[in-house]
C-alpha cells in the first residue's frame, strides 16, 4: 500500500516507477482524490464547529431573551445537522475511492531493478553446476508414470485437471524433500518454524495483497451455513445479490496460496520491539492456487498444480537491513539445490516481471534435461513497507523514537513439488528407475533408488 504523503512529496519519481512498471502515471488522480478527501474533512469539520458554536450562541441568545436570535440560531443549526450526513458520505466515498485505487497500484522497483517488458529483461546473476545431458532424457511425468507411482488419470476423476495422486516412492520422495527443506532452513539457516492455519480471512489476503487483484487466483471456502443463503436467494435482484456479495465476503475463508500470507500477518496491527528483529519464519504447508491464468500451459505434469506443497521463507526486517537479508534468503534458498547437487540459475527479475508487492525480486531457474531448459523453482522477494502499510505492521526502533514500518521479505525455499520434478529428472537412470540424492536417503530409510515394483 502506498502513503499519499510519499506521492505528494515525490510524484515524479512515483510515475517514473509505475511507467518502468508499464504502468500509465497517476500521482494527478491520486493527488486530485486526496484533495477531494480533505475537502469533505474540511467541509464536514467546518460544519460541526459551527453547529458547535450556533448551540452555544443559542443559550446566550435566551439568556438576553432575544428569542428571535434564539429562533433564527436554532433554524440554522437544524439545517446544519441536516447537511452532515452528506458531509459524512462524501467523506466516506472520497476516502474509498482513493483507498480502492491506492490498493490497486503494485509496489515500486528498487532503483537497481532493470528496466525491462516482461521476462525477456531479466538479467542472469549467477550460475551454479552444469546442466546435465542425458541420452533421450525422459520428462517427469513419463518418468512417474512408467514407474507406476505417478497417476493424473485417477487424480482427475477425484478432482479434475491440475492434481496428481503420488504412490509408494514417489509419495516418500516428495515427504522427503519437505522434511529436508524444512530441517535445513531450522538448523542451518536460523529460521523459525512454524504450523500455521491453511484457511485465512479477507483481510490477511489483502495485507500480503493478494487481494484485491488477484481475487480469480486463489480458492475459496465457505461455511455450509453460508452456501444454504446463497441458495435460497440466487434468484433474488440487485439489492439481494448485493447483500449475498456481503455475506460472502464477511463469512468466506481463503485457501492460502502460499504460507507467506500467514506467516507475514503473524505480525500483522503489531508494534515489535527493534530487538526482535529480524523475525527469520519457515512453513512446510499444502498450498493452493486457481491458476486463473494459466490456461494452456503446462497441463501435462506437476509443473503448474492446483495444489502443492512448499516450504516458505518470510523475513521481517528494519529497512536498514532488508536488503542484506534479501541476499541471506536468497543464499538459503539456493542451498537446497547445492545440497541436491541440482545445477540452477540465479535471474534478478526486471520491472516488468516483478511480482505485484516486491520491489526487488531473485527468481532461482533449477535446471530439467526432460524439458532442456530451466524453470523457475523459488522467487525471492523483499517487499519494503508495501505490505506492512497493508497489515499497520511497525516496530519500535531501540532509540525509543515512534514506531515505524517494517520491511517483509518472503521467498520459497522450496517449491517441493518442482523440486521433485528436478530430481526425477536429472536423477533418472537408463533402465527408467530413479537414484535417490544422498542427503534425501536418511529421509527415504535408506533408499537408494525408485524403481517399478514387480
Amino acid at each position: 500500500m502506498h502513503d499519499i504523503r510519499s506521492i505528494r512529496d515525490n510524484p515524479a519519481a512515483f510515475d517514473q516507477g509505475l511507467r518502468n512498471r508499464g504502468m500509465e502515471p497517476l500521482s494527478e488522480r491520486l493527488i486530485a482524490l486526496d484533495d477531494r478527501r480533505k475537502s469533505a474533512v474540511s467541509a464536514l469539520q467546518s460544519a460541526l464547529e459551527r453547529r458547535n458554536a450556533m448551540s452555544k450562541e443559542i443559550g446566550q441568545a435566551k439568556a438576553k431573551k432575544d428569542e428571535a436570535r434564539a429562533q433564527e440560531l436554532m433554524a440554522e443549526v437544524a439545517r446544519l445537522k441536516e447537511s452532515v450526513p452528506q458531509l459524512e458520505q462524501e467523506e466516506r466515498e472520497a476516502n474509498r475511492e482513493l483507498e480502492a485505487l491506492l490498493a490497486a497500484i503494485p509496489n515500486i522497483p528498487n532503483e537497481e531493478v532493470p528496466v525491462g517488458p516482461d521476462e525477456t529483461g531479466n538479467v542472469e546473476r549467477h550460475r551454479f553446476g552444469t546442466p546435465k545431458t542425458l541420452n533421450s532424457a525422459k520428462q517427469h511425468f513419463e518418468l512417474g508414470e512408467e514407474l507406476g507411482l505417478m497417476d493424473f488419470e485417477t487424480a482427475a476423476k477425484l478432482s479434475g485437471s491440475r492434481f496428481v495422486v503420488l504412490k509408494g516412492g514417489l509419495a516418500r520422495l516428495e515427504r522427503a524433500l519437505g522434511q529436508f527443506m524444512i530441517d535445513l532452513h531450522t538448523c542451518e539457516h536460523g529460521y523459525t518454524e512454524v504450523s500455521p492455519p491453511l484457511l485465512v480471512k479477507d483481510a490477511a489476503m489483502f495485507g500480503t495483497a493478494q487481494l484485491p487483484k488477484f481475487e480469480e487466483d486463489q480458492f475459496w471456502a465457505f461455511p455450509g451455513s453460508v452456501l444454504e443463503t446463497l441458495v435460497a436467494s440466487a434468484t433474488g435482484g440487485d439489492a439481494t445479490r448485493e447483500a449475498l456479495q456481503q455475506i460472502v465476503k464477511e463469512n468466506r475463508y481463503g485457501l492460502i496460496p502460499t504460507a507467506e500470507v500467514t506467516l507475514t500477518n503473524l505480525v500483522r496491527e503489531q508494534i515489535v520491539s527493534e530487538e526482535e528483529l529480524p523475525m527469520r519464519l519457515t512453513a512446510l504447508t499444502p498450498s493452493f492456487r486457481a491458476e486463473a491464468g494459466s490456461a494452456g500451459r503446462d497441463t501435462r505434469g506437476m509443473i503448474r498444480q492446483h495444489q502443492f506443497v512448499k516450504c516458505e521463507l518470510v523475513s521481517i526486517t528494519t529497512p536498514e537491513t532488508s536488503a542484506e537479508e534479501h541476499e541471506r534468503m536468497l543464499s538459503s534458498a539456493e542451498n537446497v539445490l547445492k545440497k541436491l547437487d541440482l545445477p540452477f540459475r540465479t535471474m534478478t527479475l526486471c520491472t516488468g516481471d516483478m511480482g505485484f508487492a516486491s520491489a526487488k525480486t531473485y527468481d532461482i531457474e533449477v535446471w530439467l534435461p526432460g524439458q532442456g531448459m530451466y524453470r523457475e523453482i523459488s522467487s525471492c522477494s523483499v517487499c519494503t513497507d508495501f505490505q506492512a502499510r497493508r497489515m499497520n505492521a511497525r516496530y519500535r526502533p531501540a532509540d525509543g523514537k515512534g514506531p515505524r514500518f517494517v520491511h517483509t521479505l518472503n521467498g520459497s525455499g522450496l517449491a517441493v513439488g518442482r523440486t521433485m520434478v528436478a530430481v526425477l529428472e536429472n536423477y533418472q537412470n537408463e533402465d527408467g528407475s530413479v537414484t535417490v540424492p544422498a542427503v534425501l536417503q536418511p529421509y527415504m530409510g535408506g533408499l537408494t533408488r525408485i524403481e517399478r515394483q514387480a
